[in-house]
């Protein structure tokens, strides 16, 4: 089983999976396809329960015991890695993708030293001496000072940044070709999210990897993703370059993201998107955001939107493309904004 192009790493196709429940089966993931291509940075970004961690975490056969991959596949080196055992799964884990969690201390051991969970990875493939002088390397790499020192300490002994750095390192230290980062940032403070994204950039290019990069904040991939796909109860909506996306908007969830990031020029209420996520168990007939969606149409109810093409590369699955659809202007808040975005851009 191959790939159909060699700029493609890692392609996953319909892929589909659900939670056994009381009550029924959580459809979490539905028919979601995307690639990834060498050398770029994809970013999944939709709100909490909205499929896009469930669908990482099928990719790298972590899912727990009451999941179900219903269908689809995940393509990587001639490989469908929803198709591996346990074993296969854990040597492409950690050597050849690489995962950072959301929140370091449950990816850490809070009883053993952060330079020992570094160099238990290396020692699968070299000495002690040589494990502990590429950890040393591997946390300087990442912005830890004073690494000898710090190679005996324990995680409680490291700030929440620190700490995430350390879990990058043991991400790293499996020299992967993917980079799998499911909400690096969400617990850490706004100037220490900007650091580890920036770490996160130069060792992507620094490294040559590719990236997969989980987030329920549009504006945290704002610099980052080359390509982006916003997904909603299970589903991806919206797929385009990280332009189109951010200039050219299609989806009402994706506007709704975007009015919703707050930024220092914006001086209007942030727009808030109203209602809940459906309940999974029972789909909705129609399109799942139609219930939360102020520009919904009565199909919207009914049927479920396939994508238009807005270009090769720009799809959305909305009714509002239909050519017989109503024009809809998107909200005079995100006009503005991406107005700003544009004259920003036009002068950096």
């Amino acid at each position: 089983m191959a790939l159909h192009d060699n700029d493609t790493i890692l392609r996953v196709q319909d892929l589909s999976v659900s939670f056994r429940a009381y009550g029924g089966m959580v459809r979490a993931v539905r028919g979601v396809s995307f690639d990834l291509r060498r050398g770029e940075t994809v970013a999944i970004v939709g709100e909490s329960g909205s499929g896009k961690s469930v669908s990482t975490k099928a990719i790298m056969g972590i899912l727990p015991a009451n999941a179900v991959i219903e269908g689809g596949s995940v393509l990587y080196d001639g490989m469908d890695l929803t198709r591996l055992g346990e074993e296969e799964m854990n040597r492409i884990r950690g050597r050849r993708i690489g995962l950072v969690f959301q929140d370091p201390m449950s990816a850490l051991n809070p009883i053993m030293k952060v330079g020992h969970q570094i160099t238990e990875v290396l020692r699968k493939r070299m000495n002690k001496h040589d494990a502990k002088a590429r950890a040393l390397a591997l946390m300087e790499a990442v912005g830890i000072p004073d690494a000898p020192r710090r190679f005996n300490q324990y995680p409680f002994q490291f700030s929440g940044g620190m700490r995430q750095r350390i879990v990058i390192a043991i991400a790293l230290a499996g020299d992967p070709e993917i980079l799998i980062c499911d909400e690096p940032t969400t617990a850490l403070d706004v100037t220490v999210q900007a650091k580890i994204l920036d770490l996160i950039n130069q060792i992507k290019e620094e490294r040559h990897l590719s990236v997969i990069f989980i987030t329920h904040d549009l504006g945290v991939v704002a610099h980052m993703a080359d390509r982006v796909n916003v997904m909603y109860a299970g589903r991806i909506v919206e797929t385009g370059t990280a332009e189109e996306i951010f200039f050219e908007p299609a989806h009402p969830y994706t506007w709704a993201l975007l009015s919703s990031v707050p930024d220092l020029q914006t001086h209007e209420r942030l727009m808030s998107i109203p209602g809940t996520p459906p309940n999974m168990i029972y789909p909705p007939r129609g399109d799942a955001f139609a219930a939360r969606n102020q520009y919904a149409l009565r199909i919207d109810f009914e049927q479920e939107p396939p994508y238009f093409s807005l270009s090769d590369t720009h799809r959305a699955a909305t009714w509002l493309l239909h050519p017989k659809a109503p024009k809809v202007e998107m909200p005079e808040i995100l006009r503005e904004r991406i107005k700003r975005m544009k004259e920003e851009a036009a002068h950096a």
